[in-house]
């Protein structure tokens, strides 16, 4: 009875981990990575779900402020057996597009233009942080697990 209810929770159950490069050209347009599985007992995964999102940051102190947004999804759609005791790793491969902003259009046109965008960029604070985030949908349990990382992407 115990059994079940850990399972059903997820305890003991499958635990995903996401294997991504150090750093991402941003031109590129997609993250290859890999999704590492690992179960105590064998078990299905019917769907994992992958995010790329960009925290767009700025201001400073009660002036910060913050956007989020979602930049590249998939949705990897079919069974996949975990076996138990036995890591199973699966590659994928995330498309994307960046979202740039006016300041950021008008400094890749113009050099000169470059260093003032970015002297204004450092003054009012602005940054972009990139997450990935990996969910995978497992049968029998109410908790999917998850795996949330911070990737560099180069613009």
């Amino acid at each position: 009875m115990f059994g079940k209810v850990k399972r059903w929770l997820g305890i003991e159950g499958v635990k995903v981990e996401m294997l991504l490069p150090e750093h991402v050209i941003g031109k590129s347009g997609s993250i290859v990575g890999q999704l590492k599985f690992e179960s105590m007992h064998e078990q299905t995964v019917k769907k994992i779900k992958i995010v790329l999102t960009e925290k767009f940051i700025r201001g400073r102190w009660k002036q910060r402020l913050t956007d989020i947004y979602k930049i590249g999804e998939i949705d990897l759609i079919k069974d996949i057996v975990i076996p138990a005791h036995e890591p199973l790793v699966i590659d994928f491969e995330l498309p994307f597009t960046l979202i740039k902003s006016d300041m950021d259009e008008l400094s890749d046109k113009n050099y000169v233009l470059r260093k003032i965008v970015n002297t204004a960029k450092a003054i009012k604070n602005v940054k972009s942080e990139f997450y990935i985030e990996a969910e995978a949908e497992v049968e029998g349990t109410a908790l999917s697990p998850f795996d949330k990382q911070q990737i560099n992407i180069i613009t």
